[in-house]
């Protein structure tokens, strides 16, 4: 056995990250050089900046205890069972403890010598923390700079174990949480998740999540708090924008992929591990009020199975694909608010327990892991032990944790004193073997991780990984693809070449927070340098058209549910609105944060797109016709106010009356899965004649057999005859499918595409 002193390491390292400066090689090998079931590892790289290295048969291992000998939990030959093992055999109930909390941690740099240290370092030197939130954006080198000075004050404690960093999502824009914008150095930058549920590509968002988890890696942050596996049933729920939709059948897809895409088949050192949220569901709300404040503290299931046939599907998905974490919502279950559930331990005099989720045993241990499977760890979202235990407020602060515990939470948030949970060791309301659990769950996934070989990250590799131009090439797609066409008037869209030299665009932007001024200059500024050949106008007397764009906010913390367009929703200005559109053509985009009541504003337009924090661009190539609108819409939009106070809080809008549902001049519905393209018979046999001039089909024959299903398609168009068009074009995809291997992939998927779209069209 050698050890190598830390300075001799320190060299080391240099030329180690000199290397990395050059290489264009991902942060890590795939796998889990952690430690397997079986102990059968690869050689990992290990990498110290405390604590020395002890070398054994030429093989590196850390020192974390400092002791001078290799400790079962610090030899990554071992399997990950026998060192956790190890590692709680050594650590005290005050570390233990520790380990069960996690807060926020703030970067915050010292003018003296640059490093980013304040006085929460003492949640890990003081509270044996090993959790930590983090909810600032830095650039890219200052965020990997921030997170291994983070990790050096862990390897400095008694065991050297390493630390965790947690973040909510950080490539979107977010009303509450992470404001991510196009910026260099900064995360890739995508839509909002409700846009992503627009395009119902589940393959972009695979491929979303495995850019993402490659970029936080770089950076040194190791979970995500998220997604939002709630599934969308009340309009006024301000937190709607976080979700996939009101499809329990989509959002299920979506945590399936995003599982696949942030951890990989199994947590290793390129993951990223998710807790999913808000466990059972965080969806089913009373008139939009939320458990953060008091006067919205629990569910209301109303309707008959509507937990098991609504919400829980989602987290079922998560399960399958093996989420990490679950994180259940502050709410307690309503027995008077609710009808039968279904549930296991129902009877008439209790359904539920009336506690919040994240102390309540018959939620988390017997349905969350009896009935569902679960065999993750359970994350308390923010104050659900103590500030926000709705339901057992009347308990001190050892007895909630204690509850907790007992429940089946493993891991609380918000909290830095851990002096309730070996309270609650000692007084006897928690038997030590349940802590040791918690921790177990807690030390596999650092383990998992490799953290506890290789804590650090490159801040140069970060900036790499972070302005990769293939990443935003990606994200600018899945933009386009989120917006949804819902109405088209006389086709005034798109304003083509050949449109486009006879039009002058009058733009205005109408927001909240902000100068609407300023913003609609940045936006005509964006517009012109994006596309000159749009000829602005300030004048709208001169004006051919308008472009106005509407971004109404409501925030959570406001605790005033609100949801049509208007002054609660930060739109002062209707009757201007209103006036440009009965001005001159408009084409009206709306921001969708939740399902807008839009009748103060839709009727008078003669083009609607709903985006879902898309960049601006997007929006420009769907007017002019450089991309064809695909997107359909994630939730169903309510007809007027009255239909939003009818509703029934706990279904899906494609559920409710008929009368609920929004209803544009021409009759069409703006329900779930609406959208509209510019795609029709022709222009797919224009796709067509494209990809033949570019010899991308194998013979003629598939040419002729494809471009005679579509002069059917055609004529049954000209007839409007929904059904038969519908059903041709269901017999071209099958086509395609049968001619696949005769033609590129990119032809076949362009025509699976447009195939697609037109069907939207005609449903």
């Amino acid at each position: 056995m050698r050890i190598v002193s830390n300075h001799l390491k320190k060299a080391l390292i240099f030329s180690l990250v000199l290397l990395l400066a050059f290489s264009t090689a991902p942060f890590h090998a795939s796998g889990d050089s952690s430690g397997s079931e079986s102990g059968d590892n690869d050689n990992p790289d290990v990498d110290t900046r405390v604590k020395d290295i002890i070398e054994i048969d030429g093989e590196e291992f850390r020192d974390l205890n400092d002791n001078g000998k290799m400790d079962p939990y610090e030899d990554w030959r071992l399997s990950v069972a026998d060192r956790v093992e190890d590692l709680i055999s050594l650590m005290t109930l005050e570390e233990k403890a520790g380990m069960m909390l996690i807060d926020t941690h703030n970067m915050i740099e010292d003018p003296e010598d640059g490093r980013y240290v304040d006085e929460d370092d003492e949640m890990i030197t003081e509270n044996d923390m090993r959790y930590v939130i983090f909810r600032q954006t830095p650039p890219a080198d200052d965020l990997a700079t921030y997170t291994n000075q983070l990790q050096e004050v862990a390897e400095e404690t008694r065991l050297g174990i390493p630390v965790v960093v947690t973040s909510n999502p950080r490539n979107h824009t977010s009303t509450d949480y992470t404001d991510n914008t196009v910026a260099m150095d900064q995360h890739s930058f995508w839509p909002g998740t409700l846009g992503l549920a627009a395009t119902r590509d589940t393959d972009l968002v695979k491929e979303f999540a495995q850019i993402a988890a490659q970029e936080w890696r770089a950076a040194g942050i190791h979970k995500i708090y998220g997604y939002t596996a709630d599934v969308t049933t009340d309009p006024q729920w301000s937190r709607i924008e976080d979700t996939f939709g009101e499809d329990p059948e989509l959002v299920s897809n979506m945590m399936t992929s995003l599982v696949e895409g942030f951890q990989g088949e199994q947590l290793g050192l390129d993951s990223v591990a998710l807790t999913m949220k808000h466990f059972p569901g965080g969806g089913a709300r009373d008139d939009g009020q939320d458990p953060h404040f008091e006067n919205g503290n629990f569910n209301p299931y109303p309707t008959e199975g509507s937990l098991l046939e609504y919400h829980i599907p989602p987290f079922e998905a998560a399960i399958e694909a093996g989420v990490s974490s679950i994180m259940p919502y502050y709410a307690y279950p309503s027995n008077e608010h609710s009808a039968d559930q279904g549930l296991p331990w129902y009877s008439e005099d209790q359904q539920f327990e009336e506690v919040g989720f994240a102390l309540n045993k018959g939620i988390i241990t017997d349905l969350l892991r009896g009935q569902l499977g679960f065999e993750g760890y359970v994350n308390s979202d923010t104050g659900a032990v103590t500030g926000n235990a709705w339901g057992a407020e009347d308990l001190t602060n050892t007895e909630k944790f204690a509850k907790a515990i007992n429940a089946g939470t493993n891991i609380m948030s918000g909290e830095t004193d851990s002096t309730p949970i070996i309270n609650a060791v000692e007084q006897g309301l928690v038997e030590e073997e349940k802590i040791d659990e918690s921790v177990t769950f807690l030390l596999t996934e650092m383990m998992q991780f490799g953290l506890f070989e290789d804590p650090y990250v490159d801040p140069d590799h970060a900036l790499e990984v972070f302005n990769n131009p293939q990443s935003e090439e990606q994200a600018d797609e899945a933009h386009r693809k989120s917006n949804v066409l819902l109405r088209n008037d006389e086709n005034i869209l798109p304003l083509d070449d050949e449109k486009i030299d006879d039009v002058k665009l009058y733009v205005n932007l109408f927001g909240a927070g902000e100068d609407d001024n300023e913003r609609t200059e940045r936006l005509k500024q964006t517009i012109q340098n994006y596309d000159d050949s749009i000829n602005i106008t300030d004048d709208i007397e001169e004006a051919t058209h308008a472009f106005v764009w509407v971004q109404p906010v409501v925030s959570n913390w406001d605790n005033a549910p609100a949801v049509q367009i208007g002054p609660d929703t930060g739109i002062d200005q209707v009757d201007r609105i209103n006036e440009i559109q009965n001005t001159v053509p408009t084409i009206l985009a709306v921001n969708m944060t939740q399902p807008w009541v839009m009748d103060t504003i839709e009727p008078n337009t003669e083009a609607v797109i709903n985006t879902f924090h898309t960049k601006p661009e997007s929006v420009v190539d769907i007017i002019r016709g450089e991309f064809n609108p695909t997107g359909t819409l994630p939730f169903t939009l309510p007809a007027d106010m009255e239909a939003v106070e009818n509703e029934v809080g706990d279904i899906p809008g494609f559920e409710e009356d008929p009368s609920y549902v929004y209803r544009a001049e021409n009759g069409d519905a703006y329900e779930y899965g609406f959208g509209l393209s510019y795609i029709s018979a022709a222009d797919t046999k224009t796709l067509i004649d494209q990809f033949d001039e570019n010899g991308e089909f194998e013979n003629a024959e598939v040419v002729r057999s494809l471009n005679m299903h579509l002069t059917a398609v055609d004529r049954f168009e000209n007839q409007e005859a929904a059904e038969k068009v519908i059903k041709h074009m269901e017999s071209f995809k099958l086509l395609l499918d049968h001619q696949e291997d005769l033609m590129s992939e990119r032809a076949y998927n362009a025509l699976k595409d447009n195939a697609d779209s037109l069907i939207n069209n005609w449903q």
